[in-house]
């Protein structure tokens, strides 16, 4: 019987404002799923974590980067992993970084980009992450912060 669980997370590092707002994106390695394709951060929640607890592990783990801010994105895709013969429920989030930090990749990742909103949307492989992209410059981005929905939206 197909199952259906909040199991994934999405993370969006973004950093900059307005025109200068830019996401991290991430080229799969080879010996791993779907290699050489472009992504944002990825992962699965660990037994006894919150959705937003797991975005930020899986942020350290592939990035080597801290959130500034965090943002619920208001949205949860579904994913069907056919193998498992389960529907994931994916929560979507934004991490906001500050300045100039280096990525350190985990081995999941060969190669990191840091690109404008319109290129990120052109290079990732899943049309979700294109799709979430579009609600973080719309939601986030002009001012680098959640505006007038913030209180909402805003983790930490």
């Amino acid at each position: 019987m197909t199952t259906i669980r909040v199991s994934l997370v999405d993370l969006y590092v973004v950093r900059g404002q307005g025109p200068s707002l830019e996401c991290l994106v991430l080229r799969r390695g080879p010996g791993g799923r779907c290699p050489g394709s472009w992504e944002v951060v990825h992962g699965h929640i660990e037994a006894g974590e919150r959705p937003f607890e797991a975005a930020i592990r899986e942020m350290r783990e592939e990035t080597g980067l801290a959130p500034a801010r965090l943002y619920n994105l208001s949205r949860v895709e579904t994913f069907y992993q056919h193998g498992l013969d389960e529907v994931a429920l994916v929560p979507a989030f934004a991490a906001f970084v500050e300045g100039e930090a280096p990525v350190v990749l985990s081995g999941e990742h060969e190669a990191s980009e840091w690109l404008s909103m319109a290129d990120a949307r052109a290079r990732v492989a899943w049309p979700r992450e294109s799709r979430a992209l579009g609600d973080i410059e719309r939601m986030l981005g002009a001012r680098g912060d959640g505006g007038t929905i913030d209180d909402v939206l805003r983790i930490c």
